[in-house]
């Protein structure tokens, strides 16, 4: 008989086998409830920002977060992308004096965030032909990120925070995201697939973890963009929301009214 039927049988288990677990890993086809958690317990939140408007259209929608449920902030900006670097910044300041007198009665309360760049998956006006090789750089990438704890990454940063803040550096050790928010540019994808990896190969730490919620740009009225395409077709993400109701009536994700003011 030779080989043959053995290597053939062999293949047939691989291949069922990665059905299988991407069948348990992908959201789309296997939902779970998140983790209950108690306000103040430690709890890290990636954020993608794009550029432009992208960036603009997260920080708005975010503009009611609660630092004592998030308790530090991970935002990931692509390389010269300086604006959206500081427009983190920004917000993460209106944040902190926003909250600054609840903290004050609530001294257990620690609050951090970090920022992290990458390489961009896909420059303007770059050739396809290259497309392949810089986003598997900004893959390879995202995968620093992840694994990264948000401790060594906060330790980097070199602008200045509170005192109350390097205290919880040094308390705190955050591993994986429990949550990654989203709205559009490629960068997003990869974050995302690479978390999906990270739980495909059944990396310590991870159960539970990475969570991710997609929320289309307000822009997207009667189409999902390309990236929301992507996300949607391979069931990648938790919850998919759409900001126009012609779209929910298409199936397209949830509508949850505008999110952006």
């Amino acid at each position: 008989m030779g080989a043959l039927p053995y290597i053939f049988a062999f293949a047939i288990l691989i291949a069922t086998s990665t059905f299988l677990r991407l069948l348990y890993i992908l959201p789309a086809f296997n939902p779970t409830k998140p983790t209950p958690r108690a306000k103040g317990q430690p709890t890290r939140l990636l954020i993608v920002l794009g550029s432009g408007g992208h960036t603009a259209e997260m920080l708005s929608l975010l503009h009611t977060l609660d630092p004592t449920l998030y308790t530090h902030r991970s935002y990931v900006v692509s390389s010269g992308d300086e604006f959206s670097a500081l427009k983190a910044i920004e917000f993460e300041n209106a944040l902190a004096s926003k909250h600054e007198e609840s903290e004050q009665k609530d001294k257990h309360l620690l609050s951090t965030y970090d920022i992290s760049v990458v390489p961009r998956a896909r420059e303007i006006h770059q050739p396809l032909l290259t497309t392949p090789w810089s986003s598997l750089r900004c893959l390879l990438a995202c995968f620093a990120i992840l694994q990264t704890s948000a401790t060594q990454q906060t330790s980097t940063i070199a602008h200045a925070k509170r005192d109350y803040m390097r205290n919880s550096m040094r308390t705190f050790r955050y591993t994986y995201p429990d949550l990654i928010i989203a709205n559009g540019p490629a960068t997003a994808v990869l974050i995302i697939v690479a978390s999906l990896m990270l739980r495909f190969f059944g990396i310590r730490g991870t159960r539970g973890k990475m969570r991710t919620v997609y929320v289309e740009s307000w822009a997207r009225v009667s189409t999902l963009s390309l990236s929301g395409k992507i996300l949607r077709a391979g069931g990648m993400v938790n919850r998919m929301l759409v900001q126009w109701d012609t779209l929910a009536k298409r199936g397209q994700g949830e509508f949850r009214g505008a999110l952006v003011r």
